[in-house]
């Protein structure tokens, strides 16, 4: 390595360790009511920090109908919905050396629901978590449980969300670790989920890498998963590294990452802020919704391009 790669190495730790020593806390803080408007955006926006929010559910009609399943499957149980079906409960994630989407099924949600309950044998994990604003536009019978957005939030970043997110799943299904370019309210509203974050300084020690991308496919003749290489999506770069059981000898840098473990139980919110990376499991029957505020574009986004820049030149 050239001394100009060893000073960049040096600054890079040194941008890393005073971020954790100046602003940044070894767990997420809890605040015991939703903020104003105006202490959440100088708090909590401004200085990029997740924290977790009690009391933003309180009189959501979700928090006590969806706890009980029956309720919905009473109310969208005949509806057909977007489901993603893998063997592993790995959706959009590395797998065998290829970027791998689920395979998505449109099947009615009480069939969804029999599987969740163990009612119905089927291979595979389930999960519905289409991010398209999927609550609006296919659980429309559910949004009078929940509001369209979160009004304090809304306030703080100018302007609407731009979707709102419904999530419900069997435990094994897992997000692998990613970024957002959202600021993101991620409302727990049954079960848990589990979060393992890290800071956008922790950028150069998350190692990427290109993948051919691929779908999940089950053949009807066996009931097996294949890989099918999605040629019209091509290359994809991705985390290569599962924080779960880290390959360190590959990837040796992720030894000076330092991830923070946060989880958010029914009736807690956490706010997710732009750019932060992190991996989600949750309890089995798991019930969410999230709120995606699109981040502005401003000199954080700038100082995070100029560090991803940095951190190729260091890797090249």
């Amino acid at each position: 390595m050239s001394v100009s790669s060893v000073r960049l190495t040096e600054h890079v730790d040194n941008l890393a360790k005073e971020a954790r020593e100046l602003y940044l806390h070894e767990e997420v803080p809890v605040t015991p009511k939703p903020p104003s408007p105006l202490k959440f955006h100088r708090e909590w926006v401004c200085a990029n920090r997740p924290v977790l929010i009690e009391g933003v559910m309180a009189d959501w009609p979700a928090l006590s109908k969806w706890q009980n399943l029956h309720y919905l499957r009473n109310k969208i149980g005949d509806k057909e919905v977007s489901v993603a079906v893998t063997p592993n409960g790995y959706a959009d994630a590395v797998y065998k050396n290829k970027f791998v989407m689920p395979e998505e099924r449109i099947m009615k949600f009480c069939t969804f629901l029999d599987i969740v309950e163990k009612k119905l044998d089927a291979k595979g994990v389930f999960y519905v978590q289409k991010q398209n604003s999927n609550l609006i536009t296919e659980f429309q019978e559910l949004v009078c449980d929940v509001p369209e957005d979160i009004t304090w939030a809304t306030e703080a970043f100018g302007k609407d969300p731009d979707a709102v997110n419904f999530w419900i799943g069997e435990e094994k299904a897992v997000t692998s670790m990613h970024k957002d370019h959202y600021e993101n309210l991620y409302c727990v509203v049954r079960g848990q989920k589990h979060f393992i974050l890290l800071p956008p300084t922790d950028l150069p020690y998350v190692p990427y890498d290109l993948y051919q991308a691929a779908v999940f496919k089950e053949n009807e003749a066996t009931g097996d998963f294949e890989v099918i290489e999605d040629h019209v999506t091509g290359q994809v770069t991705w985390i290569a590294i599962d924080p779960l059981h880290p390959d360190l000898e590959t990837y040796p840098q992720y030894t000076k990452a330092r991830p923070i473990y946060c989880t958010v139980r029914a009736g807690q919110t956490l706010y997710l802020p732009s750019l932060w990376f992190h991996h989600v499991r949750q309890s089995h029957g798991c019930i969410a919704v999230n709120y995606w505020y699109d981040m502005e574009y401003d000199i954080k986004y700038n100082y995070f391009r100029f560090l991803e820049n940095i951190t190729d030149t260091m890797n090249k």
